[in-house]
């Protein structure tokens, strides 16, 4: 059985644009829950570090998570998003392994 795919992507915000940031992100919560292949799409705020934000995701596999990052809602987001940012979005993909 092929195994899913996750990604934890962080996005750290500018101090003075948290709440542009975070309305930017949260938009993009329920047309990504809706794609083939979703099975998780989570996202976090650091209450230590408001600027902290971070996407948990599942896909069941790696030409889901593609077909994810072609999406117009994905792609207007992070044009949106990435002059917002204090650095760039830090995506990580791993396996489950235990």
């Amino acid at each position: 059985m092929p195994q899913t795919l996750h990604v934890v992507a962080r996005l750290i915000a500018r101090p003075e644009t948290i709440t542009a940031v975070q309305a930017i992100l949260l938009d993009l919560i329920a047309p990504t829950r809706q794609e083939p292949g979703c099975l998780r799409y989570e996202l976090l705020h650091n209450p230590g570090d408001a600027t902290d934000f971070t996407f948990i995701e599942e896909w069941v596999d790696e030409a889901a998570l593609a077909a994810h990052g072609a999406t117009p809602h994905l792609l207007g987001a992070l044009a949106k998003v990435e002059p917002l940012l204090a650095v760039a979005p830090d995506v990580r993909r791993y396996h489950l392994i235990g």
